[in-house]
């Protein structure tokens, strides 16, 4: 566990939180607390679900976006505001802008999928313009900070805001207020750290035996690894696939507050997070986005600490693109050790595939991918081979039949270099 040092930096006040809880009517949906029977059962724990992808623009992101832009002056607001986002956060700034009548200019990466380009352009309609450009989120947002400077706009950020943060503390808010009895844990996703900063923030006062869990793709440490060091830390590299939680640094003010609300910090494999989506489809008919179901891929790893208590998940939101499902799927098979990718150098002669199949293939094994073209007179060509299994147990079994027919291969999922070389 991380430590959790008393009180002692600023965090954002109940009164603020509950201001914006007021400005919000009308706005942002008081989304529902449910009970989730199965997750309950399984973990033999109380688990409920925070459904802000039931929220109106499908992620808790309008809270803070709308809640800034309620507070600005009027001159500001005739000014015009500026933000950069690759998904949610896009949409909440969109929406709060045909709201309140603002022109916006949103910046958002070239390589955006177009469902979310289009999502951003209908909640704003006329007052929000949309400029595609660089190949990630640090291109668009130096641009749009630039523009922001150039032409007097208010830049909206993402999370390193206070007006952003009390407006995702209404989560908490309402939390606290629909829960008849005493919270344990609330597992929360971080990206930038607006939502713990201000969820904590409001548990801190009020439920302080509360732990506050945050939750972290493995690929994107950010909070993980600042709060370790003691400091703001900026990774070099992420993996961006939970795409609404994957930032190379979190922001000033959120650190802050996080070094005082957050209990621990778990980081969760991408390919847990792919299981969990497709879990939360097929059993409970949720549809989320890979941020979305970053807390209830935590619980497997705090699955004996939870027993017997109260435990709140935020699923954050459900603004997945259906492009991604393959993917979703093969990265979930490939976590659980269920696909395989192998360089097979197979003899060049009539029926050495067919003795493979007969011979090493199991009963319940599955060739998902085969790639081989003959370009040479030698004795052995090498062929890419994807072969899916029906338990975790059978991969071994494969290897020894492998090994028994003297099969010349190489394994390609533990060798990252190569997977990503040829798959």
């Amino acid at each position: 566990m991380m430590a959790n040092p008393a009180l002692s930096t600023p965090v954002i006040s109940v009164e603020n939180i509950y201001k914006a809880k007021v400005r919000l009517r009308g706005v942002a949906e008081q989304t529902p607390l449910l009970y989730n029977a199965a997750f309950s059962e399984r973990y033999g724990a109380q688990i409920l679900f925070k459904r802000e992808d039931l929220q109106v623009v499908r992620s808790y992101k309008i809270r803070g976006a709308y809640n800034k832009m309620a507070t600005m002056s009027a001159e500001a607001l005739a000014r015009g505001v500026v933000c950069a986002s690759a998904g949610n956060h896009a949409q909440g700034v969109a929406f709060a802008c045909h709201k309140l009548n603002v022109q916006g200019k949103i910046y958002m990466p070239a390589v955006t999928p177009l469902q979310k380009v289009n999502k951003v352009r209908l909640f704003g309609k006329n007052n929000v313009e949309v400029i595609l450009t660089g190949d990630t989120f640090d291109d668009a947002y130096r641009e749009a900070q630039q523009d922001a400077a150039a032409h007097g706009k208010t830049f909206v950020h993402p999370f390193d805001d206070e007006r952003v943060i009390e407006g995702q503390g209404t989560v908490g808010l309402e939390i606290l207020e629909d829960c008849a009895e005493a919270i344990d844990y609330v597992f929360v996703p971080i990206g930038g750290g607006g939502l713990i900063a201000g969820l904590g923030s409001y548990f801190k006062q009020l439920s302080p035996r509360t732990k506050i869990i945050g939750v972290e793709p493995a690929g994107a440490p950010a909070m993980y690894d600042s709060l370790k060091a003691g400091r703001i830390i900026t990774l070099e590299k992420i993996d961006t696939f939970v795409d609404g939680a994957a930032v190379r640094q979190v922001g000033e003010k959120t650190f802050t507050i996080a070094q005082n609300v957050v209990h621990d910090v778990i980081l969760v494999p991408e390919g847990k997070v792919c299981t969990s989506i497709l879990q939360l489809y097929n059993e409970e008919g949720i549809v989320v986005e890979p941020a979305g179901a970053l807390t209830i891929a935590a619980l497997d790893f705090y699955k004996d600490v939870i027993k017997g208590k109260t435990v709140v998940c935020i699923i954050s939101g459900s603004n997945n693109d259906i492009m991604r499902t393959e993917e979703i799927r093969e990265r979930a098979l490939l976590y659980e050790g269920l696909k395989h990718y192998f360089i097979i150098k197979f003899p060049q002669r009539a029926g050495a595939l067919r003795e493979f199949l007969n011979n090493v293939l199991g009963p319940t094994d599955d060739i998902t991918h085969f790639e081989y073209t003959k370009k040479h007179n030698r004795e052995a060509g090498p062929a890419l081979v994807g072969i899916q299994v029906q338990q975790y147990a059978d991969y071994d079994a494969l290897l020894q039949r492998m090994e028994q027919y003297h099969i010349n291969y190489q394994t390609l999922n533990d060798s990252q270099t190569l997977f990503e070389m040829f798959v």
